[in-house]
């Protein structure tokens, strides 16, 4: 794929149901709903040639023209924003490139979307990318909410759990510790791969951790993971508003 005709265009999977916090993405924050900062930020990112929203819900897609963004309405039957963003971007003429960023992320980094989008434009044999960060705290290397990743020295995920790995037999060594990294919940796509994977079937792995990146890592399609100090901010419950507002306020 020459670089000249790369393309990349990110959508923002945007649905009304959430089991903690139902109808979020539209939830105020600092004076605007949670998604219109998500759309903001991420139109701040270079290198990127189109901006959307994927919802199959009217009263998003109506928010979402309101403060101006392009808005593709999509089936609500798709199981994960992965299925609704290759709908919206099926019929994308000249995109070679997709980057799935989430609607609850108000804080997502810009040059984070940018680092992802060059690496994909540079390097064709790249098909699928993601982000992960150092852990803060280690102790949240044993929370399963908290998606630990392993890479490869080429920079590829060698595993994704929600388990603490890898398993350190040697408890005494210390030279020989390797501490994961805390996986982040954005991901880049070769136009072809992303079409691949969403007709693959769920795979064992991805149902036994509940982790669909497993499922491309099962059918060998590699995963290049960005490293990154950017941890973000997402919105799960409405305790998180406060949170958010907070940093928002101190310029952070």
């Amino acid at each position: 794929m020459p670089k000249a005709t790369a393309s990349v265009a990110l959508v923002i999977p945007a649905r009304w149901g959430s089991t903690r916090f139902p109808g979020k993405m539209l939830h105020p924050i600092a004076g605007k709903p949670l998604l219109h900062h998500v759309w903001e930020r991420s139109l701040r990112a270079k290198g990127i040639a189109r901006v959307l929203i994927a919802t199959d819900d009217r009263r998003i897609a109506e928010a979402a023209e309101g403060f101006g963004a392009e808005v593709a309405m999509t089936s609500p039957k798709h199981p994960s924003g992965t299925d609704r963003i290759a709908e919206a971007t099926a019929k994308l003429r000249g995109i070679t490139h997709v980057i799935n960023v989430q609607g609850d992320e108000p804080l997502i980094d810009p040059k984070l979307i940018e680092s992802l989008a060059s690496a994909l434009r540079r390097d064709p044999s790249v098909a699928m990318i993601t982000a992960a960060t150092p852990f803060a705290d280690l102790k949240e290397a044993d929370d399963p909410n908290c998606v630990k990743v392993v890479v490869s020295a080429k920079g590829d995920a060698l595993y994704f759990s929600r388990s603490r790995i890898p398993f350190h037999r040697d408890a005494g060594d210390r030279k020989s510790v390797v501490i994961p990294l805390l996986h982040l919940g954005i991901y880049g796509y070769r136009r072809d791969i992303l079409r691949k994977l969403v007709r693959l079937a769920p795979s064992p792995l991805e149902q036994c951790e509940k982790l669909e990146q497993l499922r491309a890592l099962e059918h060998g399609i590699p995963i290049r993971v960005v490293k990154t100090p950017h941890r973000g901010i997402g919105v799960d419950t409405p305790a998180d508003v406060a949170r958010v507002e907070r940093l928002m306020k101190a310029g952070r």
